[in-house]
């Protein structure tokens, strides 16, 4: 593997996962609008979110498989041209049930990206640089994040409606997948295929299927890191969908400077996905972890006051994405715990986490929110980071050494 195809590989991968992100929360910053257009609550938009991440939950084992033991680069093309007639759909959706099936159809378009982009990672990055090689997928993932933000700032200083900012968005997922399709056909066989020794020898069956189901629901550290997946999703989801609402009814802010700041905050969550790739790979994943999942009860609980002066806020807010200082660290717990012939299949568990997040988190917190307001939901995130530092713990006592430290294991 030259440094050259290296670096390819990371970057079509991270600029996937930004096209990915981006289509996850593109109802997010217009949530009120879309309500607003189809006469339903601010939980029944969610409601819809939360169908695109059950599709994206039910199909990671499916994708998984298909990565494990077909091709990793047929997965993410499925990917990418299924999310990108999901997301041109929602932006025409002429009804609120015709949104149901738009985020339906793109939850399937979502659902392969981890289980091909993990694979491909791992395969292409050496172990020296594997936590850095996550950081920048995840630094892709968390840029898609801030997007949408950004583009309803802008549409909206134009007087233009909730269509034109997923229209944009999709504008440019299509534009992107029409750029990576090429160039992931030109990956090597070694990078885009599971060796040959790593593919099953029998033809699957549903006893097959059921044993290797077994086995991965019997890894304690697996289903672990599946639960505080599923832990920081929900607490993620909550923050990025609803900052714009905590900022408007709990600090008064107007619409337009909500999403800047929110914009702000995930751009600022980016630059910390970095610095938490290479505190990784120097200090190990597991310190890195308890950080920043320490930090995100802390800043959670100051924003639910909503008493923050102004200035006070400005400051506070960006780093409310200080779990994405775990990320990369997460991932390289579940890497350290993987066979190199079950990443995609492992991937897809944690992944399963998630997307549960995702599909529970936006309706759930949209429901909490009509019934006990904003702020309250925010307390509850700082619950979930106060939960998931305690199950952190609990995972570094159950897992090898290699969960603290840089050193690679024997699965590597």
């Amino acid at each position: 593997m030259t440094e050259t195809q290296e670096r390819r590989v990371v970057g079509l991968v991270a600029g996937s996962h930004v096209v990915n992100h981006a289509y996850l929360v593109a109802l997010a910053p217009v949530i009120g609008a879309v309500a607003a257009e189809f006469d339903v609550s601010i939980a029944a938009v969610g409601l819809a979110i939360g169908v695109q991440g059950a599709v994206v939950t039910l199909l990671q084992l499916p994708f998984g498989y298909l990565s494990d033991t077909k091709s990793r680069t047929a997965v993410l093309a499925i990917s990418l041209v299924g999310g990108t007639f999901g997301i041109a759909a929602t932006a025409l959706a002429p009804s609120y049930y015709w949104l149901l099936v738009s985020q339906a159809l793109l939850g399937v378009g979502i659902a392969g990206h981890h289980p091909a982009h993990y694979p491909l990672l791992a395969t292409a990055s050496s172990e020296t640089n594997r936590g850095r090689a996550y950081s920048l997928h995840a630094l892709g993932g968390s840029l898609g994040f801030a997007i949408p933000y950004a583009i309803a700032a802008g549409t909206g200083y134009l007087g233009l409606d909730w269509r034109w900012v997923i229209g944009i968005v999709a504008l440019l997922g299509g534009g992107f997948a029409l750029v990576a399709l090429p160039v992931a056909r030109r990956f090597p066989p070694s990078i885009a295929r599971p060796a040959d020794s790593d593919r099953p020898t029998s033809r699957p069956s549903l006893d097959g299927v059921l044993r290797g189901g077994a086995q991965l629901v019997r890894s304690a550290g697996l289903m672990g890191l599946a639960l505080l997946s599923f832990l920081t999703s929900a607490a993620a989801w909550c923050i990025r969908t609803y900052s714009p609402q905590l900022l408007a009814d709990g600090y008064g802010l107007a619409p337009g400077t909500a999403n800047v700041l929110v914009s702000g905050m995930l751009v600022t969550g980016a630059g910390m996905i970095l610095l938490g790739g290479s505190l990784t790979d120097r200090i190990g994943p597991g310190n890195v972890a308890l950080g920043g999942y320490a930090a995100l009860a802390g800043l959670a609980a100051l924003l639910a006051t909503g008493s923050l002066p102004l200035a006070f806020l400005v400051l506070v807010l960006p780093f409310s994405g200080t779990i994405s200082v775990s990320r990369p660290a997460r991932s390289t717990l579940a890497d350290r715990l993987s066979r190199r012939s079950d990443l995609g299949k492992n991937f897809a568990v944690v992944t399963i986490g998630i997307s549960l997040g995702g599909a529970v988190a936006p309706p759930a917190f949209g429901a909490l929110i009509d019934i006990a307001g904003v702020r309250v939901a925010f307390g509850v995130v700082a619950i979930l980071g106060v939960v998931s530092l305690g199950l952190t713990k609990w995972l570094l006592g159950h897992v090898d050494g290699s969960a603290r430290t840089p050193k690679a294991t024997a699965s590597d």
